[in-house]
C-alpha cells in the first residue's frame, strides 16, 4: 500500500516557483490591466498634512478680506452702473416723447385759435367747427394721456422758469409782477416745462408806487 502511494505522488505535477495562477476573471486580462489590478490592492496613501504658523494664517485671512471687499466694490459698482444705464435709457425715452408732444402744441393752437370765433361763423360752418373741435378735444386727451398739463399763468406772479415775458402792461388792476394775459399757452410734462407760457406782465402806472 505504502508502494502504491509512492508512486501516485510521482505521478503528480511538480509545483515550482515558475507556476502562475489563472485569471479567474470572465475577460481575457491583459499584462497591463493586471499591473492596474496589483497596484488596486495597494493602500491609499495618506493626505498630506501641512501646518502653517500664526503669521501665515494672519496672512491669508487678510488675504481673503482684501479679495471680498475687492469682490463687492466691483458688485456695487455693476449695480450702480446698470441703474445709471436704466436712468438714461428712461430719460431718452421721455426726452423723445416730449419732443412728440411738443409738436401737437402748435396744431392745437391753431385749432383754439381758429375755434374762439366759431360763434361768428355761419350754421354751415359751425357744424365743421364742431367736428373740429372734437378732433381738438381728441388731441388734448392724448396729451393728457402722457402727462402733459397746460400751465395756469393769468392771475400768477411771473415766473421765469414757467413764462416768457413778451411785454410788461401798466395796470392797476393787477399787482406789478402779475401775469395779466397769455398769448401762447404753455405746457408741462411732469415737472419739466416743454414749452413756457408767453405773457404780459402788469406794472405800476407811470407816476403811482405800487402798494
Amino acid at each position: 500500500m505504502v508502494k502504491a502511494d509512492k508512486n501516485k505522488h510521482e505521478d503528480e505535477p511538480e509545483m515550482n516557483d515558475d507556476f502562475k495562477t489563472e485569471c479567474m476573471c470572465s475577460h481575457e486580462c491583459t499584462p497591463e490591466q493586471e499591473e492596474m489590478d496589483a497596484l488596486g490592492t495597494e493602500a491609499a496613501p495618506l493626505p498630506k498634512v501641512v501646518s502653517i504658523d500664526e503669521s501665515e494664517l494672519l496672512a491669508l485671512r487678510q488675504d481673503a478680506a482684501q479679495h471680498k471687499d475687492k469682490y463687492l466694490r466691483n458688485l456695487a459698482e455693476a449695480e450702480n452702473q446698470r441703474k445709471r444705464l436704466q436712468k438714461e435709457r428712461q430719460e431718452l425715452i421721455q426726452y423723445a416723447i416730449q419732443n412728440v408732444m411738443a409738436d401737437f402744441l402748435n396744431p392745437i393752437d391753431h385749432m383754439e385759435n381758429a375755434l374762439k370765433f366759431k360763434d361768428q361763423m355761419s350754421a354751415e360752418v359751425k357744424g365743421w367747427a364742431l367736428g373740429f373741435e372734437m378732433i381738438l378735444n381728441q388731441f388734448k386727451d392724448v396729451l393728457t394721456s402722457n402727462g402733459v398739463t397746460p400751465i395756469n399763468s393769468v392771475g400768477t406772479p411771473f415766473d421765469p422758469h414757467v413764462h416768457e415775458a413778451i411785454e410788461m402792461v401798466e395796470t392797476d388792476e393787477f399787482p406789478p409782477g402779475t401775469v395779466v394775459e397769455e398769448s401762447i399757452k404753455g405746457y408741462k410734462m411732469g415737472d419739466k416745462v416743454i414749452r413756457p407760457a408767453r405773457v404780459k406782465v402788469a406794472k405800476a402806472i407811470n407816476g403811482k408806487s405800487s402798494e
